[in-house]
C-alpha cells in the first residue's frame, strides 16, 4: 500500500483564500477547506497504517508459514515413528506385541501430548515406560511363576539399579528430552514472533502523530505543491516519532532472533528430533534384546530383593510358555519402507531455510521508519534536498534526525511524543519476547521449560488500542528443570535366596529379537 500523496488532489479547489480556518496546514493562502483538511487527515492515517502493515505483512507471513511447516513436520514425524514401530514390531513379534501394544501406544500419546502443550514431565514419563516394559518382560521371561501386582511394582523399582535394558533408556531419555524441548520451544518461538508482528504492526497513531502525518503528506497539496515530496530527514523524523514505541521493541526483538538462531543450530546438531525419532523402534528393540540376554541375572537379583515368587501349576506353566512364544517367521524391516515426513522434506532443510529468514528479520523495528521513507512508492525527495517539502515550504530541511525509540523523541522537532506514557500493548509484546527468549535459552542448554498456550489469540488488539495481550499472564512464568537429573534409586538389600533360571523358555521366547539384532544396525 503506497502513500497516496495525490489521491485526494482532485478535491482541491482552483481558487486561493486565507487559511485561518485550517487547524494544521498553513494558514497562509490555501486551496483547502476545513472539510478537505479533515479528509486529508483521515487519509494520512490510512496511508500510514497501510504502509506499516505492508512492510510487516511479509515478515508476519514468513513466520506464519514457517511455524506451520515446522508444526506439521514435528507432528508428522511422530505419527510416522509410531507407525514404523508398530509395523516393525507386528512383523517381528506378532501376537505377543499386539497383546502389549497399548504400552507403546501410550508412549507416543504422551510424546504427542507433550509437544502440543500437555502437562507432561518427559523424564518421569520415560521412566514409567521402561518400568512398565520391565514388568511385562519379567513375566514373559519367567512364565513358570505367578506374580502379583505388588510383586511387579517391586520389580519396577529395580529398573534403574539393575539396568536390565542396558544403557538404552539413559541415552534415549537424554536424546528424546533435549530434542522434544528444543523442537517444541522453537515452534513456539515462530508462533510468538508471528503474533508479535501482527499486534505491533496494527498501529494507531496518536493525535499528535496524525497532525505530523497530515502536515508532511497532504498539507503541500493545499499549497498547490501536489508533486513535491517530503524531504528524507523530515520523513525520517515523522516516522520515528509515530513509531517511537515500535523502536523500543528492537533490542528485545534482536535478542529473541539470536536465541532462535542458537536453538536452530541445536536442531541441526545434537538436539535433532528427526535423528532421535526415526530409529526409536530399533533402539527399543535393542533394549528388549538386552533384557533377554541378561534375564537370568536380572531375575536372580530381583528374586533376592523382592522375594521368591510362587510357582504356577505344571499345566498353567506349559500353557504360559506356549502362549508367550514369538513366531520364528521374521522379515527384516526395510528402512526404505518408512513413510516420508512433511511433504518429503527434512529437518535440516527446514532449519536452513528459517535461519536465513531469522537473520533477515533482525533490526526490523529500528529499520521500519527508514524503510517506509525509502519505499519507492513513498518517493521522498532524495535527489535535490532543496526541492522537497520540509513541512512549511519547498526548501531544504535543516533539522537533524532523532534517535530510535521512545526516549529519543523528547527532542523530535516534528512529532510531540509523551515519553512518560509508553504504549502498553507494545510493552506486553516486549515482555512476551523476553519470556520466550528465556525459554529458548533454557532449551538451548537442554533444560525443560513450561509451555506457552498460543491457541487463544487476541483478535482486536492493536498498538494504542488498550486491548489486553493474552500471553502476558502468569503462564509466562517458567520453571526450568534439568533434563539430566538423577532418578531415585532403590536401596533394597538382598534378603532371600536366588531363584532357579528359566533359560530354556527365554531362548525360545526371544528368538526373533536375536535375528533382529543380527540383521539391523543401530541407526
Amino acid at each position: 500500500m503506497r502513500f497516496l500523496l495525490g489521491s485526494i488532489a482532485p478535491l482541491a479547489a482552483t481558487w486561493l483564500r486565507t487559511g485561518d480556518h485550517l487547524k494544521v496546514c498553513s494558514q497562509a493562502y490555501t486551496c483547502c477547506s476545513q472539510e478537505m483538511e479533515e479528509k486529508y487527515s483521515q487519509q494520512s492515517k490510512h496511508d500510514f497504517r497501510n504502509a506499516v502493515v505492508e512492510l510487516s505483512n511479509h515478515l508476519q507471513t514468513m513466520f506464519s508459514s514457517r511455524y506451520k511447516k515446522f508444526d506439521e513436520f514435528f507432528k508428522e514425524l511422530l505419527e510416522n515413528a509410531e507407525k514404523s514401530l508398530n509395523d516393525m514390531f507386528v512383523r517381528t513379534y506378532g501376537r505377543l506385541y499386539m497383546q502389549n501394544s497399548e504400552l507403546f501406544k501410550d508412549l507416543f500419546v504422551e510424546l504427542k501430548r507433550y509437544y502440543v502443550g500437555g502437562n507432561v514431565n518427559l523424564e518421569e514419563m520415560l521412566n514409567e515406560f521402561w518400568a512398565r516394559l520391565l514388568e511385562r518382560m519379567f513375566r514373559l521371561v519367567n512364565p513358570q511363576y505367578h506374580f502379583t501386582d505388588e510383586y511387579l511394582e517391586c520389580v519396577s523399582k529395580y529398573t534403574e539399579q539393575l539396568k536390565p535394558f542396558g544403557d538404552v533408556p539413559r541415552k534415549l531419555k537424554l536424546q528424546v528430552t533435549r530434542a522434544f524441548v528444543a523442537a517444541r520451544t522453537f515452534a513456539q518461538g515462530l508462533a510468538v514472533a508471528r503474533d508479535v508482528v501482527s499486534k505491533v504492526s496494527a498501529v494507531n497513531p496518536t493525535p499528535q502523530g496524525t497532525r505530523a502525518l497530515l502536515k508532511m503528506m497532504y498539507c503541500p497539496h493545499c499549497r498547490g505543491l501536489v508533486s513535491v515530496k517530503p524531504c528524507y530527514n523530515y520523513c525520517f523524523n515523522v516516522m520515528r516519532g509515530c513509531l517511537a514505541n515500535q523502536g523500543d521493541l528492537d533490542t528485545e526483538w534482536n535478542t529473541f532472533m539470536d536465541s532462535m538462531l542458537l536453538v536452530a543450530e541445536r536442531l541441526e546438531g545434537p538436539f535433532n528430533i528427526e535423528s532421535v525419532m526415526d530409529p526409536i523402534d530399533v533402539k527399543i528393540s535393542d533394549a528388549i534384546m538386552n533384557m533377554q540376554e541378561n534375564s537370568m541375572q536380572v531375575s536372580q537379583k530381583v528374586f533376592q530383593g523382592c522375594g521368591q515368587p510362587k510357582t504356577l501349576a505344571q499345566g498353567r506353566t506349559a500353557r504360559s510358555v506356549s502362549e508367550s512364544g514369538f513366531s520364528a517367521r521374521f522379515r527384516p524391516y526395510n528402512p526404505e519402507e518408512r513413510p516420508t515426513t512433511a511433504a518429503g522434506t527434512s529437518l535440516d532443510r527446514l532449519v536452513t531455510d528459517v535461519k536465513e529468514k531469522l537473520k533477515q528479520a533482525k533490526k526490523f523495528w529500528s529499520s521500519l521508519p527508514g524503510n517506509i521513507c525509502n519505499d519507492e512508492k513513498m518517493s521522498v525527495g532524495t535527489v535535490n534536498e532543496n526541492e522537497c517539502w520540509n513541512g512549511s515550504a519547498k526548501s531544504r530541511y535543516d533539522f537533524a534526525v532523532t534517535g530510535n525509540g521512545l526516549a529519543s523523541q523528547v527532542n523530535n522537532p516534528e512529532v510531540e511524543v509523551d515519553i512518560t506514557k509508553p504504549d502498553m500493548v507494545i510493552r506486553r509484546q516486549i515482555m512476551a519476547l523476553r519470556v520466550m527468549t528465556n525459554k529458548l535459552k533454557n532449551a538451548y542448554s537442554g533444560n525443560d521449560v513450561d509451555f506457552i498456550d498460543i491457541s487463544e489469540e487476541s483478535s482486536g488488539e492493536e498498538s494504542g488500542s488498550g486491548c489486553e495481550f493474552q500471553q502476558c499472564s502468569p503462564e509466562f512464568e517458567f520453571n526450568a528443570t534439568e533434563v539430566t537429573g538423577n532418578s531415585n534409586k532403590s536401596d533394597k538389600k538382598a534378603n532371600t535366596s536366588a531363584a532357579t533360571s528359566s533359560g530354556l523358555s527365554q531362548a525360545a521366547l526371544f528368538l526373533s529379537i536375536l535375528f533382529l539384532a543380527m540383521q539391523r544396525q543401530w541407526r
